[in-house]
């Protein structure tokens, strides 16, 4: 058993009251009218960075700052809020199923023996987000598993395909299909009965997290379990090409479909004695398909019907719940998180954000670790999300309740720690309405004015950074830096996160004199900001994390 005492900080005190405000999706990038941020009215923010230069700098929060393979890799609030959290840098995600394709040794995992079992008599069925976005799954990484379990005794595949448009340019969901139809065309030569079965956009069909929209699992369950959709084709790259076209619906919110044979028959409803994987490694977006299909006990829709199946993830997708059960590649096992430490050190800590995030800033932020750490020194706050319309819609979403929250436990004086997530430059700059996303970014400015007030109230001290980029570059670039045109000429809206830095400042009035950024860290990223917080709780951060991002100058 680790132990958890810090040792005290020589020239910070304890005891200071912090607020710890994470902007998801607030990146720095140029200004121009598709910065949204820029554009927004900002004062909160923009008086920082104007501010002291010596208490406002940038971090990096993607590619191999937060464990992704490569610079390429855009961040995500998961693994952006793991580096906060844990202080340390891990393999995520792709990189760990890369590493596990690599080795063979997910072939020979108690997982994929696990399914392996049901590939004498049994379909076994991949369910996921078709993309090479990296952020939630990789196509190449699907291909692998296929030609894989083929090499290894699967005579009947089927893939559910979720299509993208979101971590990818929307209509590049065509091109996906047609590499996965040649691919199983390969596997078809080769002798297995190997195709599409069907297919929907993410945002419409399957993928939706936090519980908050069962309807969206409902849809896909339909499709893949049922096979029943209200639309059925004989081909996928016809059902995409199809639906874009009558529906007018882009990649994302694709209706559900099905594919069918010659009778009209659904070729690939899941049934008993088939094998499931969902083959994205990311968990957020596929925790609930993973509850109905791994719950006996389940009343969030009528399932009509629940095969007995052996059904495993890609990732175990919560540790806590044991979600799914079976798994083909082990998660980072990330432990001795800064909230684990400073709790152990008598840091009474309160955490808040809306149903959208609020795992970020607990489950994420905890090392993928449901639940409280110590439920008399903590308090978790969840405020229910919109369900049911897009969140450009309402694009205040739920910041200013947000930051009501955070100012009275501020100013109960209960809590030494006050973390929130404000999710709006993520969320609707995931819709690609750029008004909108301008709406939001103000709306989380005026929250974090609320937390700066009531910090000012109590004497304490403020730090305030962001997870990964997004509401601040909204169209995709060409190499020169310009905004994209289609061949029809018009912008090309970007609706993905980005490669840019995000920022993170420092202040308040119980911020102790000489406190500033060091120069000598200046690659810093997303894992640095935890010794940093450790330190302004008044206490040296543990040795092996990554180093702080303050000094205190002598007077």
């Amino acid at each position: 058993m680790a132990s958890f005492k810090l040792a005290d900080h020589p020239k910070l005190p304890k005891d200071k009251i912090l607020a710890l405000v994470v902007l998801d999706g607030w990146g720095e990038a140029n200004p121009d009218k598709y910065n949204c941020i820029h554009v927004a009215e900002t004062p909160t923010m923009d008086s920082l960075k104007q501010g002291a230069p010596e208490k406002w700098r940038l971090i990096r929060a993607h590619g191999t700052a937060v464990g992704l393979p490569s610079e390429d890799d855009m961040g995500n609030s998961e693994v952006g809020h793991n580096a906060l959290g844990a202080g340390r840098i891990y393999a995520q995600g792709a990189k760990l199923v890369d590493k596990a394709l690599a080795s063979g040794k997910i072939f020979d995992g108690d997982g994929f023996n696990y399914i392996k079992d049901s590939f004498e008599t049994g379909t076994v069925h991949f369910i996921g987000l078709l993309s090479d976005g990296g952020v939630h799954s990789r196509l190449d990484q699907l291909q692998l598993l296929l030609t894989g379990s083929a090499d290894r005794g699967a005579k009947k595949i089927r893939v559910h395909v979720l299509t993208d448009g979101r971590d990818v340019l929307d209509g590049s969901s065509i091109g996906f299909v047609e590499t996965l139809e040649n691919h199983l065309t390969q596997l078809r030569q080769k002798g297995i009965d190997a195709q599409i079965a069907s297919g929907g956009g993410r945002m419409y069909v399957t993928m939706d997290r936090y519980e908050n929209d069962w309807e969206v699992v409902k849809r896909g369950w339909d499709a893949q379990v049922l096979g029943e959709a209200p639309y059925k084709f004989k081909s996928a790259v016809e059902a995409v090409k199809k639906l874009r076209e009558d529906t007018k619906a882009n990649d994302q919110y694709l209706p559900p479909f099905v594919i069918v044979d010659e009778n009209e028959k659904a070729v690939g409803p899941i049934v008993d004695g088939d094998a499931v994987v969902t083959f994205n490694f990311r968990a957020d977006r596929m925790t609930m398909l993973a509850k109905a299909l791994e719950y006996e006990n389940f009343d969030n829709f009528d399932r009509v019907r629940y095969p007995k199946i052996r059904y495993a993830g890609m990732l175990q997708y919560d540790g806590e719940l044991k979600l799914p059960n079976h798994y083909l590649v082990s998660p980072p096992e990330i432990e001795r998180t800064s909230g684990e430490y400073l709790v152990h050190n008598g840091v009474r800590t309160f955490a808040c954000s809306e149903t959208v995030k609020f795992g970020h800033v607990t489950f994420f932020w905890n090392g993928n670790r449901s639940g409280y750490f110590n439920s008399e020194m903590e308090e978790y706050v969840e405020i229910p999300s919109d369900s049911g319309i897009s969140f450009n819609v309402q694009p205040l979403m739920k910041a200013l309740e947000i930051g009501e929250k955070a100012r009275d436990a501020i100013l109960s004086r209960k809590f030494h720690q006050v973390r929130v997530n404000i999710p709006n430059g993520d969320m609707v700059g995931h819709t690609g309405d750029v008004e909108a996303t301008v709406v939001a970014c103000k709306a989380a400015d005026e929250a974090v004015k609320m937390i700066f007030d009531a910090i000012e109230q109590v004497g304490g001290i403020y730090v305030v950074t962001a997870d990964h980029g997004n509401a601040e570059d909204m169209v995709k670039r060409d190499k020169k830096g310009q905004p994209q045109l289609d061949k029809n000429g018009n912008v090309q809206i970007l609706t993905s996160h980005t490669l840019q830095p995000v920022p993170i400042a420092i202040g308040g009035p119980g911020l102790a004199a000489g406190v500033r950024f060091r120069k000598d860290v200046p690659d810093g990223g997303l894992a640095n900001v935890a010794a940093t917080v450790i330190n302004l709780h008044g206490y040296e951060a543990p040795s092996d994390y990554e180093p702080t991002l303050i000094e205190v100058a002598d007077a």
